[in-house]
């Protein structure tokens, strides 16, 4: 059975909320906010991010801080804070005045699959902090080596069911290790989790040879086909990508219900003034809202996913449920 989270993410492609409704609204929130909301900001606007420089995330930071930048004539900085799965960056945020100066870039792991990882966090990510708007969504890629035998998605099941635990997938984070672990499930097959540093470093593992497939965000995935030492099997959602026409999706190879993608989202303390919150997200929105915002995030393969916070809490909650669910039957312990 489909969870409400697949079935958003299809529909969202074609008819997300309208974002010109977001903004007339958010504006008018915003235009009878107290006088301190409207003097808003008073200093320079920090996007804190959970991962080095060069991830989808910090590039997605990276756009929108340069172009809220350009569209409120106010400083708009992206600092990076990597490190213990995303819990430094976080506590830096909640740790710091709940102003809306300081904004996480959180992604898939920050603010959903740690609550399933982990026995305890330094962190609540629903409780502890209020969804501004998601940013970008990335499909997710099924890689394997370009000398692979296994020449269709098919082929892989197959092989991986008559010998259970012989092949290996690479992962690149804990949150790549669920998605595989529900590929697993969805597949009916039992297959040996190698654990890497990142995305890149779960690609190039394939490259070598080193595992037999993996799964990566179209980012990384795409910059690894460019070398030629892998193949694509299937993308991860309900249609074709336009970076990758000829790659056919899980839905199409017979895994109908395997859509899954990463995604960055955008939050603040949650005892952040509402009003303050709501110019934020305006601001978001009418970003998202312009055709060089799609160009930019679909030359690497990413996704305008302009959701407001309403429904960015409702996606998240049901991400949450359902990484716990895998991780459950997976039996992976938490940490």
């Amino acid at each position: 059975m489909k969870s409400r989270m697949q079935d958003g993410w299809a529909k969202k492609r074609d008819s997300l909320l309208s974002t010109a409704a977001v903004v007339a609204c958010l504006a008018l929130t915003a235009w009878f906010a107290p006088a301190a909301a409207q003097e808003f900001p008073t200093r320079p606007i920090k996007f804190v991010v959970p991962f080095p420089p060069g991830s989808g995330t910090d590039a997605t930071a990276r756009y929108y801080a340069n172009e809220l930048s350009k569209l409120t004539s106010h400083p708009v900085v992206v600092e990076n804070k990597p490190g213990g799965s995303g819990f430094i960056a976080a506590s830096s945020v909640l740790n710091g005045p709940a102003d809306g100066h300081t904004v996480l870039i959180g992604s898939t792991s920050t603010l959903a699959t740690n609550v399933a990882l982990f026995r305890t966090l330094p962190y609540d990510p629903v409780k502890d902090f209020a969804p501004l708007s998601m940013l970008m969504g990335s499909t997710v890629i099924l890689l394997v080596p370009q000398n692979s035998p296994h020449k269709g998605i098919t082929d892989l099941i197959n092989d991986a069911q008559k010998r259970p635990g012989a092949l290996n997938y690479a992962a690149g984070a804990a949150s790549y290790q669920l998605m595989s672990e529900w590929f697993n499930e969805m597949a009916h097959i039992k297959t040996t989790h190698v654990p890497y540093k990142g995305a890149p470093d779960a690609a190039r593992a394939v490259m070598s040879g080193e595992v037999d497939f993996t799964l990566v965000d179209t980012t990384t995935g795409l910059s690894a086909l460019q070398g030629g030492k892998v193949r694509a099997l299937a993308v991860a959602s309900n249609q074709r990508l336009k970076n990758l026409p000829e790659v056919p999706t899980a839905v199409e190879s017979g895994l109908r219900d395997f859509i899954t993608y990463t995604w960055v989202g955008a939050a603040v303390p949650a005892n952040t003034p509402q009003p303050v919150a709501a110019k934020l997200t305006a601001w978001i929105a009418q970003i998202a809202e312009r055709p060089r915002t799609r160009e930019f995030l679909e030359k690497t393969g990413m996704e305008v996913m302009p959701i407001g916070p309403a429904e960015f809490r409702k996606f998240q909650q049901e991400n949450i449920v359902l990484w716990k669910r895998v991780a459950q039957s997976a039996n992976i312990e938490p940490q």
